[in-house]
């Protein structure tokens, strides 16, 4: 059995949590409603994990979420990420998302087409939902079809959903220069302060 561990970490949104093995992250958590809803959400996660202070390569996973979500032009594609128990598909669509540089985005269209097949669009998606590691693994960056009045988020399964997403690309500057996503948004929807 590999050992998993977890830690608890300020950023600019909130408190995270990353779970790791041996041979990477296993999984990123974002921030919940308090430090403790993150730390009960990490335990139900991985509930043979230990809450410990942070290795090497956690640190460096640490640091680098920390730098991107206080608005650094972080490519986090270097932290080491166990996909031992990631199944076929999903990792393949991984690899792909993984090269999104911050600030820019894919449809689930145009990553069911670097697979080979377009008509992969919708198990592109449900490979988002189950994305173990957002921010390192930035599904936040792939989007749904766009239409006539701009780009569709698509869903988002972190807590807080698709304001998160739209706070996540906001924050790498998506769309700069352009109307941000959360235009999109109905106000009663609109995201309010940290």
């Amino acid at each position: 059995m590999n050992e998993q561990s977890f830690t608890l970490f300020d950023t600019a949104i909130g408190v995270c949590a990353v779970a790791w093995s041996a041979r990477g992250l296993i999984g990123v958590q974002l921030p919940e409603g308090n430090t403790d809803a993150t730390r009960a959400r990490m335990r139900k996660r991985f509930s043979e994990a230990v809450e410990r202070a942070p290795d090497g390569l956690a640190q460096q996973a640490i640091h680098g979420i920390v730098a991107l979500l206080n608005g650094e032009r972080r490519n986090l594609s270097d932290v080491a990420i166990d996909d031992s128990a990631t199944p076929e598909f999903n990792a393949r669509v991984y690899r792909i998302v993984r090269q999104i540089p911050p600030g820019q985005t894919l449809t689930y269209g145009e990553v069911a087409e670097r697979l080979g097949d377009k008509t992969l669009a919708r198990a592109v998606g449900q490979a988002m939902g189950q994305n173990p590691c957002p921010v390192v693994m930035p599904c936040h960056r792939v989007l749904a079809a766009s239409d006539r009045n701009g780009a569709k988020t698509g869903g988002f399964s972190a807590p807080g959903g698709v304001v998160t997403k739209l706070k996540l690309l906001t924050i790498e500057g998506a769309q700069p220069g352009g109307p941000t996503l959360f235009d999109a948004l109905p106000l009663a929807a609109a995201p309010r302060g940290h």
